[in-house]
């Protein structure tokens, strides 16, 4: 680090040294013992202002302890069903890693549907897998490999999205802003995969709202981008939607234990084992409730709302031309121009 940002650390340290319990026992579970490179991850977020990251800092802890987000992972989705229900509704889960050791994160953005539960639980499931990210794989992957690994990769599948994601673009604005505020620079590089033509529109608007360190982690690959990620990480790593030349993916097309999205996937059955064991040890001090874990959302930021209103926007002049229908029959075989 250059002489400004050794600068900047020092400065943020010397204020989290004032930090008094019960924020010093939460940031403990926010740094897991890497003090400096969490440290660093908040001064990116607030390009280097020791001020303003030390009040995101702060503002992140404090909603930890307002929510309980330590005691999280000790909360799974009950019962079974539900979590099921949730998982095939929210699809996300974890592939592999890249070569350099980084967990690769799937995320079927165009097929997630979000309308098998309450927006509560599709909050608390996304928390849960952050927790489980920040407190158990990630730190597995740096002892594996004998250096710090604080990042992950996403590869985003746009596969089925259609003009009706409109309907979805204020739970995924409170989810995005979840992350943003409390789980800043998590993510290395975001490659977008089987993006449709609505992608192609709403990106092209999006892009110049964005911050030059968001831009720059953003990669649109043609098709299913099997070529461009074997680069970065093995054929066994590929997300089940990527292992085919061509572009496009079935929801369904693979196995349960081959579709990272399914809660039969090894990746989902060690995370809700996890939370179960972590509810039996929590249980013994404290009653379990049961329902939905509910975390306050936090206001979107500025660049947050900007961002949904273009979306919403653009969206809107489709819908003003095509339905749906039309939208997929004139758009199906295209794919993004990176």
């Amino acid at each position: 680090m250059g002489v400004v940002s050794q600068d900047a650390l020092n400065q943020l340290q010397a204020l989290m040294d004032q930090v008094e319990e019960p924020l010093k026992k939460t940031f403990q579970n926010v740094h897991q013992g890497l003090v400096t490179e969490n440290l660093v991850r908040f001064l990116r977020a607030r390009e280097w202002n020791a001020s303003k990251a030390h009040k995101m800092l702060v503002d992140c802890l404090i909603w930890r302890v307002q929510n309980e987000i330590d005691n999280i992972l000790s909360k799974p989705i009950v019962p079974p069903d539900l979590y099921r229900a949730v998982r095939d509704s929210q699809l996300i889960g974890v592939s592999g890693y890249s070569r350099e050791g980084l967990p690769v994160f799937a995320i079927g953005v165009g097929l997630s549907t979000f309308d098998k539960a309450s927006v509560h639980y599709y909050v608390q499931s996304h928390i849960q897998i952050n927790e489980y990210r920040d407190c158990v794989i990630l730190p597995s992957a740096s002892r594996k490999h004998g250096r710090p690994i604080t990042t992950c990769i996403k590869v985003l599948d746009m596969t089925g999205l259609k003009l009706s994601a409109l309907n979805q673009i204020k739970l995924l604005t409170i989810i995005s802003s979840i992350d943003d505020l409390n789980y800043p620079e998590k993510t290395n590089t975001y490659y977008i995969v089987n993006a449709p033509y609505i992608f192609s529109a709403c990106w092209k608007v999006v892009k110049p709202l964005l911050q030059e360190r968001t831009r720059r982690k953003v990669q649109v690959l043609p098709g299913s981008g099997r070529d461009e990620l074997l680069k970065v990480m093995d054929y066994e790593s590929l997300p089940h939607f990527c292992k085919k030349e061509g572009s496009g993916s079935a929801k369904h097309s693979v196995t349960g234990s081959q579709n990272c999205y399914s809660l039969d996937h090894p990746f989902h059955q060690e995370l809700y084992n996890y939370m179960k064991q972590q509810s039996r040890i929590h249980e013994a001090v404290v009653p379990i409730k049961q329902g939905s874990f509910h975390v306050d959302f936090p206001e979107p930021p500025a660049e947050e709302e900007e961002i949904a209103k273009t979306i919403e926007s653009e969206i809107h002049k489709f819908k003003g031309t095509n339905g749906d229908s039309d939208y997929n029959m004139a758009f199906k075989s295209m794919v993004i121009e990176d």
